[in-house]
């Protein structure tokens, strides 16, 4: 009896420790996997990497999940080879195999809508214009792809949104001639005629293919090769546009103050409705400068603004941020983004695009947004360096 006993509590030390080596093997390698997450997909918009799952199977432990990040994979694997865990991946690299060779694409609408999930109702991420390049990374249900835009968004867009290519496809998209459409909005028509049938609505910033000129207009194709007609009084070539693009203080208040009273959309990037950085981003790329998307990307970028005395320092151009300071253990949080104008005055979208100030004795007076302030960005002077790009040539970004 004693035997038995003894041979019970045996077994179950011994099971107890295989399962305690197994917890701390189990809290090692989710450790491990934060610290990978930590330092490749930081800000999830950007980057994917995502292990959804860790289970124990015999000797192994299975990791299973996703993510577009290679170099993240494989560090996570290595580390946890130090640790002699032995592993067995699971862990899908995007693109997925799925797709083929189709893994480009380039945005099919004059504003296409991306999301957070792929479901028409769930929450708008961001937008993209036509004529914008994109990565696929893989395909959902109900006819969404994961896509990633060229400042590195990564959302769920209906097939509906963009044509989908190869490399060779979208090469010849990005290296052909192209015009851009530079009215606030208007169409595209089946013949040389606006009284013709509409072929598709267009937004500032569109870009399509050049086929010809005819008369008053310019026979244009669409990325999934319809072809349409736009009057050449509102668009005009990419590369006559971008030549005379001359980024100046008052050429950056010029093409915002063309956006007064435009609503506020969060996720929106087009002239039909935008969000703060959607607004920023719009008119600075109208001076061919590029952005990072969010406010609290824009905040990374320029040359830091010294505005301890107030806005005496500011100049027109400056990219103002607003948010809350950190304080303990509150990390600082940016979530709005205004340009400056002059004399206290500030331009921004906020629940439509307006003109505020710090100016207390100027009738529209924020207080609210004096409160928020906490920093200033020089974006002009940041030109091919500090986060700031010119647009290079006529295929807007390039993929990363």
């Amino acid at each position: 009896m004693n035997k038995i006993i003894l041979t019970i509590v045996t077994i179950i030390f011994i099971s107890s420790c295989i399962y305690s080596q197994d917890d701390e093997k189990m809290k090692k390698i989710n450790s491990i996997i934060n610290e990978v997450n930590e330092k490749y997909a930081p800000d999830k918009r950007v980057a994917l990497f995502q292990i959804i799952e860790v289970e124990k199977s015999g000797n192994n432990f299975i990791l299973k999940g996703e993510t577009n990040q290679p170099e993240a994979k494989m560090e996570l694997i290595q580390e946890l080879k130090k640790e002699n865990i032995s592993i067995k991946d699971e862990i899908s690299t995007l693109p997925s195999k799925e797709l083929g060779n189709k893994i480009y694409g380039i945005i099919n609408l004059s504003v296409a809508n991306l999301r957070s999930n792929p479901d028409h109702p769930a929450e708008l991420s961001t937008q993209a214009i036509l004529g914008t390049p994109i990565n696929v990374l893989k395909k959902g249900k109900w006819g969404f792809y994961l896509v990633q835009t060229p400042d590195g968004y990564i959302s769920w867009l209906d097939d509906d949104g963009f044509q989908q290519m190869t490399k060779e496809e979208l090469n010849d998209w990005l290296s052909s001639e192209k015009i851009i459409y530079l009215n606030d909005y208007g169409f595209a028509f089946s013949q040389p005629d606006k009284n013709s049938q509409r072929v598709s609505d267009l937004a500032i910033g569109n870009l399509l293919k050049f086929i010809s000129e005819m008369k008053d207009y310019y026979k244009i194709n669409f990325p999934d090769g319809r072809e349409a007609f736009v009057k050449k009084d509102e668009c005009k070539p990419f590369n006559d546009w971008y030549a005379n693009v001359n980024p100046t203080p008052e050429n950056i208040l010029k093409e915002a103050n063309r956006f007064i009273g435009v609503p506020y959309l969060w996720g929106g990037t087009s002239s039909k409705a935008m969000d703060c950085s959607g607004f920023t981003k719009t008119v600075f790329f109208l001076n061919g400068i590029i952005l990072p998307r969010d406010a609290s990307q824009q905040v990374n970028t320029g040359e830091l603004v010294n505005t301890e005395n107030g806005w005496e320092n500011l100049k027109a151009g400056d990219l103002l941020f607003y948010g809350t300071k950190a304080k303990g253990d509150r990390k600082e949080r940016i979530t709005h983004v205004a340009i400056y104008i002059g004399d206290g005055d500030f331009i921004h979208d906020a629940g439509r695009v307006r003109i505020n100030s710090f100016n207390k004795n100027k009738s529209y007076y924020s207080n609210y947004r004096d409160n928020m302030f906490i920093r200033a960005k020089r974006i002009l002077t940041s030109v091919g360096k500090n986060g700031i790009e010119r647009i290079l040539d006529n295929s807007f970004y390039k993929l990363k």
